[in-house]
């Protein structure tokens, strides 16, 4: 592999291993040393040796506490007795307000009106209080800012300085004292302090570690920069914890020089890593938590022969967006189906399908009849069956029966 890029030599002294030896040595015993465990059937499914890094079991669930508290230690005692004040709307609202409450700093987190209220009950639970104002993070961000010259506050960004990024990279320390055997990280990239951090303390500790960062194809804000190249930014992203519009001016110098390549990750790729998380290590993940995964199951060549960790980086999912994700992905695999057929209206033309049904011991969950808008004549009607099977080979089995003996049957499909 090769470096995407050169930088001037002065950019490796943006953040050195010493800084993150510091932030280690600074958060040691208030943060979850979470463990790095290899998973033997992911790594038979991936084809590769595979770790995850566990940062889904910090108290926050999330990674982003390291570097909060690491600020907050490195202010000043007149700062921190003024406060603190941040624009967030997820893992940094949390942990700054958690590590600040329990210091005694006061923390003001802005976030957008449009934010869910979950997050904002789970941001005041652990001590911040929540500012609503824009309708946008920008507008919440500039207005942060306002009050931060307004009322004193010192500023703690969520990832574009340097403290930040050296508690994130502890992460790193961590993972290759448990396993010195690790030769590749899989870091998911967002305003890109995580990946700063990691990339800097692994690239000291092992030269020739290999460093290969993440993003959702919908925010490939990083990527654009590294790679020169001009996707579109912006969607509905499942990994919100990732979906910047723009990385940080000091994260990007330091992973210029770092990164060994860089690769994106589709919607559907991190619905199915998420789920095959929950499935197979029973840990639950958020979506920028998935994409790592995500990302060496879509590009196994790159991975093959390597020992391969991938941060499970949050787990502060909305309980709904997950089941909807588990049903998806059983859409995906054929054991969750809506089926449509075009029926005649007229007595025992459903009962004449459910036998079919019956026969290849599908069960059925729901069935919907329409016979108003449709384009059939007044005396047919479509009717959709949502069914679950035991995998694709069953359901597979059941459409050709139906086709065979006529039905005009299709399946809805997930994207």
């Amino acid at each position: 592999m090769h470096q995407l890029a050169t930088q001037p030599e002065e950019a490796t002294s943006l953040l050195t291993l010493a800084d993150v030896r510091a932030a280690a040595g600074r958060i040691a015993g208030k943060v979850v040393h979470t463990p790095t465990l290899h998973s033997r059937t992911l790594s038979e499914i991936a084809g590769c040796e595979m770790w995850l890094k566990f940062e889904n079991q910090q108290f926050t669930a999330a990674y982003k506490e390291r570097g909060a508290l690491n600020a907050l230690l490195l202010m000043p005692e007149e700062q921190r007795n003024r406060g603190v004040i941040t624009a967030s709307a997820g893992n940094h609202a949390q942990g700054l307000s958690y590590h600040g409450t329990r210091l005694g700093v006061p923390v003001t987190i802005v976030m957008p009106r449009t934010t869910p209220m979950v997050k904002v009950m789970q941001t005041e639970s652990v001590g911040g209080k929540v500012v609503l104002e824009g309708e946008t993070f920008d507008e919440a961000n500039a207005h942060a800012r306002r009050l931060e010259q307004e009322l004193g506050l010192a500023f703690v960004h969520p990832f574009d300085e340097p403290a930040i990024a050296a508690g994130q990279g502890t992460v790193a320390l961590e993972m290759l004292e448990d396993a010195p055997e690790l030769d590749m990280l899989v870091i998911p990239v967002g305003g890109g302090g995580l990946a700063s951090g990691m990339g800097t303390a692994a690239r000291a500790l092992k030269p020739d570690i290999g460093l290969v960062g993440v993003e959702a194809e919908l925010f490939p804000s990083m990527y654009n920069l590294l790679k020169h190249a001009d996707c579109p930014i912006g969607g509905d992203t499942l990994a919100e914890g990732i979906a910047v519009r723009e990385p940080g001016q000091f994260t990007r110098k330091v992973l210029a020089n770092l990164l060994d390549d860089f690769v994106l990750v589709s919607e559907s790729a991190m619905e199915s890593a998420l789920a095959l998380l929950l499935q197979i290590e029973k840990t639950v993940v958020e979506g920028a938590g998935a994409a790592g995964l995500a990302a060496v199951l879509a590009n196994r060549e790159m991975f093959t022969g390597r020992k391969v960790v991938i941060v499970l980086s949050g787990g502060n999912i909305d309980t709904r967006l997950l089941a909807n994700v588990l049903l998806r992905d059983l859409a995906r695999s054929g054991r969750l189906a809506r089926l449509r057929l075009t029926l005649q209206d007229r007595p025992g033309a459903l009962f004449k399908v459910m036998e079919e049904f019956n026969a290849h011991n599908i069960n059925i969950i729901e069935i919907w009849h329409q016979r108003i808008f449709t384009h059939l004549p007044a005396k047919g009607l479509i009717t959709d069956i949502e069914c679950e099977a035991r995998d694709r080979e069953q359901l597979d089995a059941l459409v050709a029966a139906l086709r065979a003996k006529g039905y005009d049957v299709s399946q809805i499909d997930v994207n």
